[in-house]
């Protein structure tokens, strides 16, 4: 299936993977939230997308910032997008958390960090001077772009819509360099794009990637894979699993074992340099 090119546009919330979340804890309700009398009303109800603030960066493919001189490409293939490892075997992040949150809404954030230590050679650690770092910040809404892009690259995670274990693990992911299960290359084989249930100028968050896949399968249950019922304007379906359209996808809590094992096979981690499981159950919401 194709689809042609549409203009890109600022959108205030990633609804596309939040989903209930947003519909069932946002605190402040805009223009567009509320009840869809539609098929998927209980798994998923769409915002109208509104302008961002000027200062926001542009946001494609639901939650992913783009480059304006990249916006076509696919910026985590097309260069280096991985954060650098350290001659210890593990790989470093510098991140700084905004003042904006809660004492609570920090821990939260904090815990999503530190569950990529469990299974992965990858640590987050509080920034003293480095260059490059994901500044975690509370703008209109969660996104994050696509591997290391330099400097201090904004992760958002709006602390009145976004602040949940899940969400943190998401937009990590994107941060590490991954992007939505759904766009994998390979997806036609697992799932159906319903092209005539997509909102208008949507269709991009639906376009496939040239992606590696680090020879793992398909996942219905990754962290990265979107509602049935993203961007729907009808309330119909707008991924359908295939060949059993019962398969639930999007209900993920935490990262899948695929999920980690990429990580793992992208960053060549090493199985010693994995930390005692933590509980995850302390880190939700």
């Amino acid at each position: 299936m194709s689809f042609r090119k549409t203009s890109l546009s600022r959108v205030s919330f990633s609804s596309a993977f939040w989903g209930t979340y947003i519909v069932m804890k946002l605190v402040q309700s805009g223009p567009g939230w509320g009840p869809s009398r539609h098929l998927c009303a209980l798994v998923f109800c769409s915002p109208q997308s509104e302008a961002a603030a000027p200062y926001e960066p542009l946001v494609m493919f639901g939650d992913i910032i783009v480059d304006p001189q990249v916006r076509n490409a696919d910026p985590c293939t097309a260069n280096d997008c991985k954060w650098p490892k350290s001659s210890d075997g593990k790989v470093y992040v510098p991140y700084v958390i905004s003042n904006q949150y809660s004492t609570q809404k920090k821990s939260t954030i904090e815990c999503g960090l530190r569950s990529f230590h469990t299974k992965t050679c990858i640590r987050f650690v509080p920034r003293t001077n480095q260059q490059d770092f994901l500044n975690i910040t509370s703008l209109s809404g969660c996104y994050s772009s696509v591997g290391r892009r330099g400097n201090g690259q904004v992760l958002s995670l709006n602390r009145d819509g976004c602040v949940y274990f899940s969400v943190v693990q998401h937009e990590i992911l994107h941060a590490l360099g991954f992007h939505h299960e759904h766009t994998r290359r390979d997806r036609d084989g697992h799932v159906k794009i319903l092209e005539k249930n997509i909102e208008p100028g949507k269709e991009h968050n639906f376009e496939k990637h040239n992606t590696i896949n680090l020879q793992t399968p398909y996942d219905y249950n990754s962290i990265m894979h979107y509602k049935r019922c993203a961007f729907s304007v009808n309330g119909q379906p707008t991924i359908l699993p295939i060949p059993d359209n019962n398969v639930a996808i999007g209900f993920a809590t935490q990262m899948s074992p695929n999920d980690i094992l990429r990580i793992n096979r992208l960053y060549k981690c090493h199985r010693c340099h994995f930390k005692i499981v933590i509980n995850h159950k302390s880190c939700q919401n």
